[in-house]
């Protein structure tokens, strides 16, 4: 009689990896990406950069594929599901001041920073033959494009400040009509539940995507790109790191009277996929999954993250606007005055949503320089190295997003302080994110769909 193979044989590759905890897998994808990127760089290597773009492409086009189901739907289970959450108008209310007064600091840092090194002296860049971008905004386009003239254009067309419109009246809707209306708010549950489920296989893939990504950055613009914008592109990375790891950590302690490094801890996995998907709304999943698991109560977590992933933007919003209206007026040689100046906060503040939780920020920062009567054929040249900019820039605006539901939930003493103080473990082994109205009807269905493969 034949033996069984012993049971104890070494583990596949795969099964390394699986075991892998996933910020390594990040890091990791991140460090061969820029070996990879460099060497298709210098040794001319078409193929491998061609193979590169393809894969970092690849990787976010799956997560803009989820985009308008997960945003319609997200907004209008959370609108829906406010009913469920006492003193929510308060809540809502104190989320949008906190949103207001991070982005106040953020555009005050990114004021003071241009203001010292002033980014766009001496940089002999040549402005003849730009054009002003296609698409620009301003605050005519801003408003009347919130408001859809066709619903299917704004799904097909990744409408999000639309989707986000139809997704507020859907929900306020559902509110209203109460018993009649809760087949679609069961059929909207359902639909996030789904999306959520295949974006987090698209979200295991993040590693693939970073090398991708990282390494056709590098090897597309090199390093000799950056010379004629490195005190832009320095500010920009100070300025963010400074309200990432210097404002929110102070938010944190004298505001809410919480430890900073269990917020890092916790939120991390989230940053880190925003710095290399350079997408809010694409980091959506894991921002409410971290935000969950800092403390925040499922009810509030399911209506400020996906809020704040389409309004709430100290990087792309804040910071880089301010630096870059800085830099294209003086390449221009025009002096900005104090009027501007509050302008620029004026926009930074009221206009972030014009951003939307999408790759780039090119809107925002047509919106800024329209205001401020400044060219915007400057847009264009800053378009070259945008990519290398909306990494730190993602990064900080997915850190302020998991940031105010904890200062909320904190100072309404919400927060699960055991939860806050212990956020442990793999993301990709903890439960996946329910919809609050199900995880209270069917635990058990809830736990059967997990993040491993």
């Amino acid at each position: 009689m034949s033996t069984a193979p012993e049971a104890t044989s070494s583990p596949s590759v795969l099964a390394r990896v699986r075991r892998t905890p996933f910020w390594v897998q990040i890091v990791a994808g991140l460090v061969l990406g820029v070996g990879l990127g460099y060497l298709a760089r210098a040794a001319d290597v078409s193929w491998l950069a061609t193979t590169l773009e393809t894969i970092g492409k690849t990787f976010v086009q799956l997560l803009k594929l989820a985009v308008p189901p997960l945003v319609f739907t997200a907004i209008v289970v959370s609108v829906a599901n406010l009913r469920n959450v006492t003193n929510a108008a308060r809540l809502a209310v104190r989320t949008l001041l906190w949103f207001a007064v991070t982005s106040l600091i953020a555009v005050a840092i990114g004021l003071g920073l241009g203001l010292l090194t002033n980014p766009g002296e001496g940089t002999d860049l040549k402005t003849e033959g730009l054009a002003p971008p296609k698409s620009t905004g301003s605050w005519v386009d801003f408003l009347t494009g919130v408001f859809p003239t066709n619903i299917v254009t704004a799904f097909t067309e990744v409408e999000v400040l639309q989707i986000v419109f139809l997704a507020i009246v859907a929900g306020a809707a559902i509110i209203k009509l109460g018993g009649k209306a809760e087949p679609v708010l069961k059929l909207s549950e359902s639909v996030l539940e789904l999306v959520q489920t295949a974006l987090w296989w698209v979200i295991r893939l993040s590693p693939l995507g970073t090398l991708g990504l990282i390494g056709k950055s590098v090897a597309k613009y090199g390093w000799d790109l950056l010379e004629p914008f490195a005190t832009l592109t320095v500010d920009i990375y100070v300025g963010c790191a400074l309200v990432l790891f210097g404002v929110y950590p102070l938010l944190l302690k004298f505001a809410a009277g919480l430890n900073p490094l269990n917020f890092f801890k916790g939120a991390w996995p989230a940053i880190q996929l925003a710095f290399v998907s350079r997408s809010s709304v694409g980091t959506l999943p894991v921002t409410r999954r971290v935000t969950e698991r800092l403390g925040v109560p499922g009810e509030y977590a399911s209506f400020a993250v996906p809020f704040g992933a389409t309004t709430k933007m100290d990087g792309c919003a804040a910071i880089y606007p301010s630096l870059a209206a800085i830099f294209v007026a003086q390449v221009y040689g025009i002096d900005l005055g104090i009027k501007d100046y509050l302008l620029i906060a004026f926009v930074s503040v009221i206009g972030s949503a014009a951003t939307a939780g999408l790759t780039g920020a090119i809107v925002m920062l047509t919106l800024t320089l329209s205001t401020l009567g400044l060219p915007l054929e400057g847009v264009g040249l800053l378009l070259a190295i945008d990519p290398i900019l909306d990494m730190m820039r993602t990064a900080t605006n997915v850190a302020g997003q998991a940031l105010v539901p904890v200062l909320v939930a904190a100072r309404e003493k919400t927060l699960d302080l055991v939860a806050y103080g212990n956020p442990t473990g793999d993301l990709l082994a903890g439960p996946a994110v329910t919809v609050p109205a199900q995880a209270a009807e069917a635990p058990q269905a809830a736990e059967g769909v997990t993040a491993t493969a």
